[in-house]
């Protein structure tokens, strides 16, 4: 049987250091994506020392359980566990760690074996009480955190709104009128967010865009040689659209051939059907509640006008959608150049990538990527 301890990164994420207090050199980047589970605080009432968290994480094939562990000094209750694809309750335990006492692990039971080619996922509510994060000065919220997550959101008690925020963040309103901000850790590590906030008299209508760090979507091109002008997409993403098919809406810029379609939940390949200008797979569990989501695969082949090669320049020029989006080089490439700001990393198999994450508002922005061919 095999387990997965999410323990919400914070130590595990944590620069190391030498004796002297200096920085230990980090591992190279190998992972093409980060950002992977959503994390969401809800402040409750003042005077309650409480926040609400909504946690998303993920684990891979042949899991049986996910552990989450609440971290040290904060008290768990509250606490609620379903499978986001049917929005059932899983069964879990709720216990102490064997060598530290004061710190719990929620211990979930999967709805199944996680398959090859599949991806393990649960949708964990609890509830926070920690008078060091959350204190009151007079009648404001003064909330500290240190935020070790990827996709994180915090949200304000209604009737509240924001003197400051130390972290660069969207700000959007909640469909019942409580202000939010939703902003991206794309390093992983440990991000101390301090908020500030005061009672308003102020009603805030619901924000008309959408949390686009709440949208797990991302994108993988994996190129081949640039002379060819093929690219290799794979696509992962969570639907939570309500209804018995989900709209393969990234067909409209991703022009993909021999497209296929997997479920990730089951690993089960799914049949695209196209009706009108649009293409539709059929879901095995209907959506009909805001628990639920269905967590889709695509894969194809691109062959893009803007991926060439120009004078024995490797030239990558697109257009990319999305939070997420990441481009593997063909071996032997090395990166020369790019207009954005980007990760860079090497995979496993030697090849370098560029990792993207879009940190703006605008779902889509332009790219180009430079790649010169290695001597060695």
């Amino acid at each position: 049987m095999r387990t997965v301890l999410v323990a919400g990164g914070l130590l595990l994420l944590m620069q190391a250091t030498n004796p002297d207090g200096s920085l230990r050199p980090g591992r190279p980047v190998t992972r093409l994506f980060s950002q992977d589970p959503y994390t969401e605080y809800q402040i409750l009432e003042p005077g309650s020392e409480s926040f609400r968290i909504r946690y998303l994480p993920e684990t891979g094939p042949g899991s049986t359980e996910l552990l989450n562990a609440t971290r040290g000094g904060s008290e768990g209750s509250g606490l609620e566990v379903y499978d986001p694809r049917t929005g059932k309750p899983l069964k879990f335990t709720y216990e102490p760690l064997p060598n530290d006492p004061e710190t719990h692990q929620i211990r979930a039971t999967l709805p199944m074996k996680v398959p090859e080619g599949g991806i393990g996922r649960v949708l964990i509510y609890k509830t926070y009480k920690d008078p060091r994060t959350y204190t009151m000065s007079g009648n404001n919220i003064v909330w500290v955190r240190s935020l070790a997550g990827y996709r994180l959101g915090v949200v304000l008690p209604k009737g509240y709104a924001f003197t400051s925020s130390d972290i660069a963040a969207q700000v959007t309103t909640t469909a019942d009128g409580r202000l939010k901000l939703a902003f991206a850790n794309p390093s992983g590590q440990a991000n101390p967010l301090t908020i500030h906030a005061h009672p308003t008299t102020a009603t805030f209508a619901p924000s008309s865009f959408e949390d686009m760090f709440f949208d797990d979507v991302k994108t993988l091109y994996d190129l081949d040689a640039p002379q060819t002008g093929r690219i290799m997409v794979e696509q992962t993403y969570s639907d939570y659209r309500k209804g018995e098919r989900a709209r393969l809406d990234s067909l409209g810029y991703l022009p993909l051939e021999n497209l296929k379609v997997i479920d990730l939940d089951t690993a089960r390949e799914l049949t695209p059907k196209k009706q009108g200008g649009a293409t539709y797979v059929g879901l095995d569990e209907p959506i009909v509640d805001d628990k639920q989501s269905a967590h889709l695969k695509i894969t194809g082949t691109l062959r893009a006008s803007g991926y060439t090669l120009v004078r024995d320049e490797l030239v990558f020029q697109r257009t990319v959608k999305g939070l997420r989006n990441t481009i593997v080089l063909p071996a032997g490439w090395e990166v020369s150049g790019v207009s954005q700001s980007a990760t860079l990393g090497t995979d496993r198999s030697g090849r370098a990538f560029v990792a993207l994450v879009n940190l703006n508002a605008e779902n889509s922005y332009r790219v180009t990527i430079r790649g010169t061919r290695s001597a060695r």
